[in-house]
């Protein structure tokens, strides 16, 4: 019974905490400090109006920020703004349960080893009720020891996926029968979205947070 209490306060936590920064004002684009390493950090006003335009679609979406891939997708703001609003539209409005939605993107973080979406969403993944115990067996490759229901149709999918590029007749059925159509396009969707993301994080060697390490080891 604590236990799940427990789960029912955090995810009252977290919805309080998206809630209070749904409503936040948004910040000035010129205030955002981009991060990045082989990509320079752009300051706001030696962008070009495209570029512009498409910060300030960032900090007046429901991200009100511009971390992450941003500062390398600002290179190309024709493309970037559009993959900024596919990635919103798979995060934040998915019909997959937001716990599920998150499972699926961690997945995808550790296939890549992109540490900086790992470390971002395996917090989201545990805010949205997703058990530590199998974060943390997902952070070493392994296949967890307790998941429910749900939670096993969307780890065969995305693992099976991830590693064969392709799922069977089984695997198929059991999201669909679980969440529809919609739901396997979705799923399909969050995935190839943090699949872009962690090629750019990859590749412009995006640094972590100060004072936090690494969490994934490479896989064998």
């Amino acid at each position: 019974m604590q236990r799940y209490m427990l789960i029912i306060v955090v995810c009252l936590i977290a919805a309080s905490v998206t809630f209070l920064m749904a409503q936040a004002p948004a910040p000035n684009p010129r205030d955002v400090q981009l991060v990045g390493d082989r990509f320079k950090p752009l300051k706001y006003d030696e962008m070009t109006p495209e570029q512009k335009k498409m910060m300030e679609h960032l900090v007046s979406g429901e991200r009100r920020g511009a971390g992450g891939p941003f500062n390398v997708l600002l290179r190309s703001p024709e493309m970037g703004d559009l993959a900024q609003e596919f990635g919103a539209q798979m995060r934040f409005h998915s019909s997959l349960p937001r716990k599920l939605n998150e499972m699926a993107i961690i997945i995808t973080a550790r296939h890549w080893t992109a540490q900086y979406e790992w470390n971002a969403h395996r917090t989201a993944a545990a805010q949205a009720g997703l058990k530590e115990p199998i974060i943390q067996a997902i952070a070493a490759g392994k296949r967890p020891e307790s998941l429910d229901a749900d939670e096993t149709v969307i780890y065969n999918f995305a693992t099976e996926l991830l590693k064969t590029h392709e799922v069977g007749d089984a695997t198929f059925k059991a999201v669909k029968d679980k969440f529809g159509e919609k739901g396997v396009v979705d799923l399909i969707g969050v995935m190839g979205y943090y699949q872009l993301v962690s090629m750019l994080l990859n590749v412009d060697r995006y640094p972590l947070p100060a004072g936090t390490k690494p969490e994934l080891q490479p896989l064998k």
